[in-house]
């Protein structure tokens, strides 16, 4: 599903307005009638109190559309403006309008006090969040903070409309205080501060209505945002050979770091890949063959440190031109040698490359290295490695997660996986996939190092990039997902998300992608 920043909302609204010629009226009340057919569904309107706190905006337009719903449905709904209603205009004024008639209270709210808002919320059923929109880009203050705190201590059932009020449509980031919302119904897409944490924490369950815009607008290519969805995997044949499934070199590990080349070599295979060929430090190699046994090992010269050898050049050059792919990185450690071997390997290897952990560090300075190559090349880091990467500090890539990495995929001409609560997949042509499945639980060391092998396991399976990047996501995201299941997200360690990679394998062709990740759901 596509996902839209703020501006190309609008570019909607307006197309839908001007060219398809749909009164914005049409809109808001089609916004209004998916709000509260959700409303329906989740908590019931016949009977039932909700008070509806709207704010200066087509935002509070939208809660009137819901209030006159629920009051023809049976339900008891107050209204309250944050505000002077003087300021409506267009088809949120006219829906303001169509409620003078109707038996249901409408009140401007001045202070929290004056209308003894807090009983009101404690003997509603639920509450309305119709206060801001996704244009919000200030920090909440004044009455509006206080009532959005109000909400949050009431702990009543709350709807927001479009965005839980107080939530940076176009970055998740949470303008001093926001609503904590059970449901959110957003409007024609969702936007990326659904999508992105803190926000998509605070919309609850997720559901989209497209207010009568038709595909044509909602697929248009000019949106480059979109969910990491399913995508089936390539059929097994019956007759398939090792060699047939993916033959990858890893260039990873040292005598410090153990477990990464381990795990990501070994996800190759649990994930599908046929030959994994780990090109690891000779001290290295009887250690991680008493848990690897179905690797192939290729013993490299070694640093007094115990780190791979610059002298090793040569060897992995030939090496590099008899497989499908090669992952870099991985326990490599930061000895200078080996950052000097990874910066004379990544522009020489003629074979799709990803580079993870230590390798981002030896890249991260020039950009050259990888823009000249002919073929892909993937970067997996994770924040920090990013900040290495464009210069930035860790606080902007937290911000400006999508901005950074369009850009960063741009600059050096290469696909990149930003990992993190929902990774995002980028692409040089500026599209960027956001990937719903994971948990908390798969913050742990060498978690990084099970995805760079489940990507490599993909590209081995014979799918294109990204594709192949967007699956090895994807299902380690799911790997991860049924570890949780299994015994919860506190403890999950990398080996546990490895071990459930078959498990994900076997989901996955099984249930075609239904039930796997979170998802956001298509109003009636």
């Amino acid at each position: 599903m596509k996902i839209s920043r703020v501006e190309e909302m609008r570019w909607m609204d307006r197309h839908a307005t001007e060219s398809l010629r749909i009164p914005a009226g049409i809109l808001m009340e089609n916004a209004g009638q998916g709000a509260a057919a959700v409303l329906a569904g989740e908590r019931g309107l016949k009977g039932k109190k909700y008070v509806i706190l709207c704010g200066i905006g087509n935002n509070g337009g939208d809660g009137f559309v819901v209030a006159r719903k629920i009051l023809s449905n049976g339900g008891i709904p107050k209204v309250y403006i944050l505000g002077d209603p003087g300021r409506f205009q267009g088809a949120a004024k006219t829906n303001l309008d169509m409620l003078s008639p109707l038996s249901l209270e409408v009140k401007r709210l001045e202070t929290v006090a004056d209308a003894d808002l807090g009983l009101v919320i404690r003997h509603a059923d639920g509450v309305v969040d119709a206060i801001f929109g996704t244009g919000l880009d200030r920090e909440v203050g004044g009455l509006h903070r206080e009532v959005i705190e109000l909400v949050n201590q009431a702990s009543k059932w709350v709807l927001s409309l479009d965005i839980p009020s107080g939530v940076n449509g176009d970055t998740g980031e949470i303008m001093g205080a926001a609503i904590q919302a059970d449901c959110t119904v957003t409007f024609g897409l969702p936007k990326i501060g659904n999508i992105l944490y803190p926000g998509y924490e605070k919309c609850g369950k997720l559901y989209v209505t497209h207010i009568s815009f038709p595909p044509v607008m909602y697929n248009h290519e000019r949106l480059k945002v979109q969910t990491n969805d399913y995508l089936p995997l390539p059929v097994r044949g019956r007759d398939v050979h090792k060699g047939g499934m993916g033959d990858v070199l890893f260039i990873a590990g040292a005598a410090t770091y153990l477990g990464a080349p381990y795990f990501s070599a070994m996800a190759l295979l649990k994930a599908g890949g046929g030959y994994a060929r780990l090109a690891t430090p000779a001290s290295v190699v009887p250690i991680i063959a008493g848990q690897g046994r179905e690797i192939v090992f290729v013993p490299l010269r070694e640093t007094k440190a115990g780190a791979v050898s610059a002298d090793n050049f040569d060897v992995l050059m030939e090496l590099s031109a008899k497989v499908d792919m090669v992952v870099i990185g991985p326990g490599l450690s930061l000895d200078p040698q080996t950052q000097d071997l990874v910066r004379k390997l990544v522009p020489a290897i003629m074979k799709p490359v990803l580079i993870d952990g230590d390798g981002i560090t030896a890249v991260a300075g020039d950009p050259a290295l990888i823009h000249g190559r002919s073929l892909p090349t993937l970067l997996t880091p994770h924040t920090g490695e990013m900040a290495r990467i464009t210069g930035q500090p860790v606080a902007e890539i937290q911000r400006r997660r999508i901005d950074i990495l369009q850009a960063a995929c741009a600059s050096w001409g290469a696909f990149m996986v930003l990992k993190g609560a929902h990774s995002l997949i980028g692409c040089p042509d500026g599209q960027v996939f956001i990937n719903m499945t994971g948990n908390p639980g798969m913050a742990t060391a060498g978690s990084g190092d099970v995805l760079a092998g489940a990507i490599a396991a993909m590209v081995g399976m014979g799918m294109p990039w990204p594709e192949a990047i967007r699956k090895g996501v994807y299902l380690h995201g799911v790997a991860g997902d049924l570890a949780a299941r299994q015994q919860g997200e506190d403890g999950i360690t990398a080996k546990d998300i490895l071990d459930c990679l078959p498990l994900a394998l076997k989901e996955d062709r099984f249930s075609g992608g239904r039930g796997l990740g979170e998802g956001i759901e298509i109003c009636p």
